[in-house]
């Protein structure tokens, strides 16, 4: 499924919400609506785990505090070892800059110092409204479960909405509002919340490509909650699932192309 045309996506659209209703109460009213699979399902379509993924990312963000950028960089990710590396191509004073995620190690490299620095999953993607969490594999089933559901509409589209609470302490939001296409099962929304409940990042994903089972968000865009205006558009293009070498998901990778 895609999308061309995000407008649906914005403060004119629409939203009719039902009663929430909690996913026990469904199954006390006959329904068989199963939300822990629907996010097993929603993981599964976007993981590839006996695959490797590559493509290139395009990233647009636009911020009233510190000024407008535009980034390109080049995106490798290994699921079966939760890996994933970034190398920076654009803009020119940031070329051959990395990140690289091993399982839960994440570290950024400067081929300036050709220093290797620790860095969270947590944090923002540069000066971007993006996460670093936003590039790794899905694992909304094993990281949250639904504590409330409705049904409504996101603009012309039929969906889910759905509560989360987070059942692990290293998750970049503790809660979050998720909408699920009821045609798709592809999620096209979602708030991501603080503690306190606070609003931290709006998320919509108004562009989608098909992979033979899978799909893959080729348009985010990810609205910061506490900087207002401030947003990252991220366009995916050049996608591909050839295998990739053993040694791309290293240090020593990271430090050979900077040569």
């Amino acid at each position: 499924m895609k999308h061309r045309n995000p407008l649906f996506l914005t403060a004119a659209l629409v939203l009719a919400l039902a009663q929430a209703i909690s996913p026990s109460a469904l199954a006390a009213q006959g329904k068989e609506t199963d939300f822990h699979e629907m996010l097993v399902l929603i993981d599964e379509r976007s993981t590839f785990p006996r695959i490797d993924f590559s493509a290139i990312v395009q990233m647009k963000t636009d911020d009233p505090e510190k000024g407008n950028s535009d980034e390109r960089f080049a995106f490798f990710r290994r699921d079966s070892l939760d890996a994933f590396l970034i190398l920076q191509l654009e803009p020119a004073t940031r070329k051959g800059q990395g990140m690289l995620l091993v399982s839960d190690n994440l570290w950024k490299y400067d081929p300036v110092s050709r220093k290797f620095t620790h860095s969270s999953l947590k944090e923002d993607y540069g000066d971007s409204a993006a996460k670093n969490s936003d590039f790794r594999n899905s694992s909304r089933a094993k990281d949250y479960r639904v504590t409330l559901s409705s049904s409504g509409k996101l603009g012309k589209y039929e969906c889910w909405i759905l509560e989360l609470e987070a059942t692990m302490d290293d998750v970049t939001y503790p809660f979050m509002r998720l909408w699920v296409s009821k045609d798709s099962t592809l999620q096209l929304k979602a708030e991501e919340y603080s503690l306190t409940k606070r609003l931290l990042r709006t998320s919509l994903f108004p562009g989608y490509s098909k992979l033979a089972d899978k799909y893959i968000a080729t348009f985010s865009i990810f609205q910061d909650g506490l900087v207002a205006g401030k947003k990252t558009e991220i366009r995916v293009t050049d996608i591909s699932v050839r295998a990739l070498p053993d040694d791309m998901f290293t240090k020593s990778y990271l430090e050979k192309v900077n040569k």
